[in-house]
């Protein structure tokens, strides 16, 4: 596939190093459900960026990937529709992430926000390490091997999607020039057909001399429309539109998705290292349990005390879970009194329970049978490979590193 035709794939990953939540759920996996019907999905486990901070753990890999999957399978992440692979599993990730770092700057990873403060929030961890500062380099080697159009992240990840824009632009710039570029590049228009290849000037132009990303984005329409130009012809004349050389590697795109408000049962984010998580599998009466004995306003500490639901981190479960109805009803029966607070918490145990219940009965049937999450894995890890090599194979003769 071409750099061109990939522009409607997703990639995504997360990292196995703990039991998944309702934060991960809410956060993320509904997100890919929904994705896998509308793009060509890659969803993997970043196994190797789990050891970036989990290095020397050897037993996270053992207890958390296959459940991960598991998990994935049992939420509704489909198998047919998008492919599921360990990252560990495509080499090609690595090779492409040691080639970038030979042209990538220092400077560009350590001005990446996550960087120190992540070393901050883990100052009980060893993170002065190579592998610690170069993974946002690794992260953008996972895009670009599979020449991904978009990327779903939250807004505090854009800046790593950022990163792998421009590291994709520094390698098209360094390696697209190829010899008689603008010669080719200008033959290939001529291929168009007059009015086609007059438009393309046209919204070169607009780019180029004014800055119109309305008229890159026509441009790049009319590019993938053209059916009498080459692969390489239509891939040269998209680094020529964006004044680059041949789009080599594609920059992706950020795919903004919104911020999840699932809290944890202390009010905090919902983290396993914070020990307030609602886990996928756990059994249904300990997640009644913990949401029964949820902290609540402390200023409600007799029953007829009045209280304020913004205070509480059960009203904050009701934003996700509760129709407008109930809403309404628990903010006017937490305001006078009407209602106590384990009367609150009723509805978000339903909900919840009901969540999970049909989640963990598909879960058993793969806990039955992990050999066929394994098989999944082992397929998903082929069709990225076959897709992550024609890209190291276009990376390494763009680099002079096919000749021998």
């Amino acid at each position: 596939m071409s750099t061109v035709d990939s522009q409607q794939r997703v990639l995504s990953g997360m990292r196995p190093t703990g039991r998944l939540h309702l934060g991960h759920y809410n956060g993320v996996l509904k997100n890919w459900v929904k994705l896998q019907y509308e793009y060509e999905c890659f969803f993997f486990v970043a196994d190797w960026h789990a050891l970036t901070t989990h290095y020397g753990d050897s037993a996270i890999f053992q207890e958390h990937v296959l459940n991960m999957v598991i998990d994935w399978l049992a939420v509704g992440v489909n198998p047919g529709s998008s492919s599921l692979f360990v990252q560990s599993k495509v080499p090609e990730h690595a090779e492409l992430h040691l080639l970038l770092s030979m042209l990538t700057p220092q400077g560009w990873l350590e001005r990446v926000p996550s960087y120190k403060d992540q070393q901050e929030k883990l100052s009980e961890k060893e993170l002065d390490t190579y592998g610690f500062l170069g993974y946002p380099l690794l992260q953008a080697a996972d895009i670009l091997i599979y020449r991904a159009g978009y990327v779903p992240v939250g807004a505090d990840q854009v800046a790593h999607v950022e990163l792998t824009r421009e590291v994709a632009r520094r390698f098209n710039h360094i390696y697209g020039r190829e010899h008689g570029f603008e010669e080719n590049a200008l033959a290939a228009v001529r291929k168009m057909g007059k009015k086609s290849a007059r438009l393309y000037a046209q919204l070169r132009t607009a780019y180029q001399e004014q800055g119109d990303h309305e008229a890159l984005e026509k441009g790049q329409a009319l590019l993938k429309e053209q059916q009498n130009i080459s692969i390489g012809d239509r891939e040269r004349l998209f680094g020529f539109l964006e004044g680059s050389g041949k789009m080599i590697l594609a920059e992706p795109q950020s795919l903004l998705t919104k911020a999840s408000k699932m809290p944890g049962l202390d009010g905090q984010k919902m983290s396993n290292s914070y020990d307030n998580i609602i886990s996928l599998r756990e059994p249904l009466e300990e997640v009644e349990n913990k949401i029964a004995t949820m902290q609540t306003d402390p200023a409600r500490v007799r029953l007829t005390d009045p209280g304020d639901p913004e205070k509480c981190p059960v009203w904050q479960f009701h934003q996700n879970y509760s129709s407008e109805e109930t809403k309404t009803w628990v903010i006017e029966g937490c305001k006078s009194a009407g209602i106590g607070c384990l009367e609150c918490k009723k509805p978000i145990i339903d909900a919840v329970t009901a969540e999970l219940e049909p989640i963990q009965k598909e879960a058993a049937q793969y806990e039955k049978d992990p050999d066929i999450v394994r098989s999944i894995l082992a397929e998903g890890s082929e069709t990225a490979r076959e897709s992550a090599k024609k890209t190291i194979q276009d990376v390494r003769e763009a680099m002079g590193l096919n000749t021998w």
